[in-house]
């Protein structure tokens, strides 16, 4: 497939995009209370640019963004391109001293908010590294000290010429700034620059075509390189739909009025998903429907794993899966709203193989990715007519792929940042004089250019006998084992066994509760509750029947805790805080080593 060719920077592409579909929809809300066109959104970005000139805001500048998932983050992230500035978001969940850090390193003077933030970024701009003068408040006109986004709209800007301006910007300027999520110490600033993100999407493209046509669902945070491209920059690359959901947890519930295209997950959602579907099918009053559900999805399955296995798919298997398709999986997809999917993603971490093949066999071209913040999103992905299970595809046409001496995965090509921001010594350590980019991750690359992710580098665990395990690999088995389960920790390092912390996951145990008729349905309460201790005891043994002998969890403590993203134990982008959990649950952990 032949990828798009992009204008050379986004502010010509987004002005291309205006001027070929200017009545196609181009912004909207589940509840159509929003709905913007390409036109009306290029009128609002040439009066938000002119009111950033009109604060200030020019060429090389950064304005900071805290927003929930709305048309507006769109509007002003998309202005301040045209103002010449470099947009970066901000993570909602961040403590103000966290914020503070971020303002120190951008340098700006300009943050646009929603007034449930304005405290936070008060207390943020306060600190004395920071040099922020203005604060908009998109949904309030009365909070004191802050300019209304109407305001912002309506102020003129002495000299400011807005074409000028968006043809000004170069190629090899700052697009964005990319925070990491901080696991091992203070968020470094990924800067991206227009011809990075250029070279993703023309690569993208390569894989899976994009056009006015298609929709995707806005709900990963916009602080995360997997939403600002999927649903940011390749819209305004493409002219694509974006239907933004400032609430994530509803994000199940909306699929079947947005009807996407494209679709986009971690692997925790891809887990709800097949564990939602079996507990349906499972209490389907039928005997006749549930026999007909297991049959089609032992049919899908075969045929995945053979297609899988770079296998022919046998006449008579052809023949009943189309059966299948036709009196099970279709109407699945229709009910859940992914009738429409035509090229599905899961990334962020590796996926469990079996809830990979679920959902390969319920028929949506889901692909496994991997990639990074510094290389603009993914730098491999699995072709949808090809998907390789567990693996993550093949390098994009972009990126050039190496295993160094020590098998950790380097990359070189135009997907690689310019580098940290203001850091030119950590820089330095990840991009190598040659432009090869020192990823952290073991990997193995096998004959057809299939890459396999062993494990981070640094979070490898080497047992008391000196075995080397992957604790991610071991985690997701316990995970899909076990839809009870929210979090799960293999602990093992210098250790003679392998030991797990287990968090619960609301919604599952809400329902769990509900059937078993307990009154009290919090996470906390139901730690302690034999019947949750059951199910769990029940999916840890299941999955060690997964898991190779050394790698098998023998003892097992659930926490009465909640793990929200952004907290003490995991990033906003979901990646566990290894060093942080092993410290604050060292007493838990020496327990299960110590009791009998």
């Amino acid at each position: 497939m032949t990828g798009i060719q992009l204008a050379p920077t986004f502010t010509a592409a987004f002005q291309d995009t205006v001027a070929k579909h200017p009545h196609n929809l181009a912004l909207s809300t589940p509840d159509d209370s929003v709905r913007l066109t390409w036109r009306q959104y290029g009128d609002r970005v040439r009066k938000l640019a002119t009111g950033l000139a009109g604060l200030g805001v020019g060429r090389g500048d950064t304005v900071g963004i805290m927003l929930t998932n709305r048309p507006e983050f769109h509007l002003v992230d998309t202005a301040a391109l045209h103002a010449g500035a470099t947009p970066f978001s901000i993570y909602n969940t961040l403590a103000p001293e966290q914020i503070a850090h971020l303002f120190g390193n951008a340098g700006n003077r300009v943050v646009i908010c929603e007034e449930q933030f304005i405290d936070q970024i008060r207390k943020a701009a306060e600190s004395a590294e920071t040099a922020v003068e203005h604060i908009v408040c998109i949904d309030s006109s009365d909070r004191e000290g802050t300019i209304s986004l109407s305001d912002l709209e309506s102020r003129s800007a002495d000299g400011f010429d807005f074409e000028a301006s968006w043809r000004a910007v170069q190629p090899t300027d700052v697009l964005t700034i990319i925070y990491t999520s901080g696991t091992t110490g203070p968020p470094k600033g990924v800067e991206l620059t227009h011809d990075n993100m250029r070279a993703e999407i023309e690569a993208m493209t390569e894989v899976s075509s994009v056009g006015v046509d298609d929709k995707v669902i806005s709900y990963l945070p916009d602080a995360h390189i997997a939403n600002r491209w999927g649903a940011h920059y390749t819209s305004i690359a493409t002219g694509m739909h974006i239907v933004a959901l400032a609430d994530m947890k509803k994000m199940i519930t909306v699929l079947p009025s947005v009807r996407p295209t494209f679709f986009g997950a971690v692997p925790q959602v891809w887990y709800k998903l097949k564990a939602g579907i079996e507990a349906q099918l499972a209490a389907e009053r039928s005997p006749v429907k549930r026999r007909l559900a297991g049959w089609a999805f032992a049919v899908g399955k075969r045929r995945a794993r053979l297609m899988s296995d770079g296998k022919p798919v046998p006449a008579a298997l052809k023949a009943q899966h189309a059966v299948a398709e036709r009196l099970v999986f279709s109407a699945v997809r229709t009910k859940l709203g992914l009738d429409r999917v035509k090229f599905a993603a899961t990334g962020a971490a590796a996926i469990d193989p079996e809830a990979l093949e679920f959902v390969l066999a319920l028929g949506l071209p889901c692909c496994e990715v991997w990639g990074m913040s510094e290389l603009s999103c993914a730098a491999t992905v699995n072709p949808p007519d090809a998907v390789r299970i567990g693996t993550v595809g093949k390098a994009l046409s972009a990126a050039e792929l190496r295993i160094a001496g020590d098998g950790e995965l380097l990359v070189r090509g135009r997907l690689v940042m310019k580098g940290y921001r203001n850091d030119a010594e950590k820089t330095a350590e990840a991009i190598d004089a040659d432009g090869w980019l020192h990823t952290g991750d073991i990997a193995s690359i096998d004959d057809d250019g299939y890459v396999r992710i062993v494990d981070r580098k640094k979070e490898l665990m080497i047992n008391a006998s000196g075995k080397n395990m992957s604790p991610s690999n071991i985690e997701g088995t316990i995970k899909v084992s076990c839809p009870l389960i929210g979090s799960a920790v293999a602990i093992g390092d210098d250790r003679p066994y392998v030991v797990a912390l287990i968090t619960l996951d609301p919604d599952a145990v809400a329902a769990f509760a509900a059937a078993q008729g307990l009154a009290d349905a919090s996470p906390k309460a139901l730690a302690d509750d034999p019947a949750v201790r059951v199910a769990i005891d029940a999916g840890i043994r299941q999955a060690n029947e997964r898991l190779a002998r050394v790698e098998q969890v023998k003892k097992f403590t659930i926490l009465p805790d909640m793990w929200e993203p952004g907290g003490d134990e995991i990033t906003p982008t979901m990646k566990l805080k290894r060093k942080p959990i092993a410290a604050k649950y060292a007493a838990q952990i020496d327990e299960l080593y110590t009791r009998s």
